[in-house]
């Protein structure tokens, strides 16, 4: 019986799809970082690129491209060529706020493939220890005695600290000055130095100085308090449960991945992330990890888009970049 020619080419496609998602990787694999080494996002994206390495037995190159809250090296993982040899591990400022904010190039419903979920980490409300405040309600009455005198600083405009401070002004209702640092390591030292009286940080990042008493905890942007401060309150405990403030990192790849390559990085991705020593490892900065589908990875991107849309849209900061 002859075949016809649009079967068989149909079939012709089917099993070279196969076939490449069987060899994929035969190469290493780009991992890009958008932002600089040292920070939550590159110690995630090492462990779990080493764990990936190991499942897949090809190196996990990482590539830090830093600028622009992340934007720039995420744009270039929209960029690349949709094979899976180039994949990201970004954050919610790029992919959920950025877009609100500013004309980027690329758009991350679009241009990006998500493909998992990889971890969650609170923000912790922190002040300078020369602020005479102990606690919540002690903060914004203090604040409000001294409208626009009380700065918050943060890692850059457009990242999560900057709108977790613009959302704290609008459920609190107070007016507090943004002070923007390039990144959280001098922000915190002007923190430290009585520049500026109070920031919004990841929690492994604020940690040290809050045990070493050189700052003091406010509360905490989860659901639950951290094993890490667990004197710390969360936002819920002080009487502001809408003030809930988590960063997140995910993993991506341009958009066009073959269906059978995404399903590939996606288990290696969410069996890396749920290896018991990579959770050890990452729980002790803090961090959550939560393994997701690529579809659920795109909801929640959505929801969190949608989210950050709002507060960006009442605190006037379309175009603040």
């Amino acid at each position: 019986m002859r075949i016809p020619r649009n079967l068989l080419l149909a079939l012709c496609l089917v099993l070279a799809s196969g076939a490449a998602a069987e060899e994929y990787p035969s190469r290493p694999i780009r991992l890009i970082v958008p932002f600089p080494p040292g920070g939550p996002n590159d110690i995630i994206a090492r462990v779990v690129g080493q764990r990936m390495s190991e499942i897949v037995k090809q190196p996990v190159i990482i590539d830090n491209r830093s600028g622009q809250a992340g934007a720039l090296g995420t744009d270039a993982v929209a960029k690349s060529t949709p094979d899976g040899y180039t994949i990201g591990i970004t954050s919610a400022s790029s992919l959920a706020i950025l877009p609100s904010m500013e004309k980027i190039a690329y758009d991350p419903q679009k241009d990006l493939q998500p493909i998992t979920l990889v971890a969650t980490v609170p923000e912790m409300l922190v002040v300078a220890k020369d602020v005479p405040a102990r606690n919540m309600s002690e903060l914004v009455a203090l604040a409000k005695a001294q409208p626009g005198k009380l700065n918050f600083a943060s890692a850059g405009v457009g990242g999560l600290p900057h709108l977790a401070g613009e959302l704290f002004k609008l459920t609190a209702k107070i007016d507090i000055v943004h002070v923007p640092y390039r990144g959280a390591a001098p922000a915190i030292n002007d923190l430290l130095g009585q520049q500026v009286q109070m920031t919004f940080l990841d929690l492994p990042v604020i940690l040290p100085q809050i045990k070493a008493g050189n700052l003091k905890p406010i509360a905490l942007g989860a659901r639950e308090r951290a094993k890490q401060a667990p004197d710390v309150p969360t936002t819920a405990e002080v009487g502001m449960p809408d003030l809930l403030i988590e960063n997140w990192y995910g993993m991506i790849g341009p958009a066009g991945l073959p269906r059978e390559v995404l399903e590939k990085i996606n288990r290696v991705a969410v069996e890396a992330v749920s290896d018991p020593a990579v959770k050890d490892k990452l729980a002790e900065q803090g961090l959550t990890l939560v393994p997701q589908t690529p579809e659920q990875f795109r909801a929640f991107i959505a929801a969190e888009a949608t989210k950050w849309a709002n507060v960006v849209k009442k605190a006037g900061l379309e175009g603040a970049k």
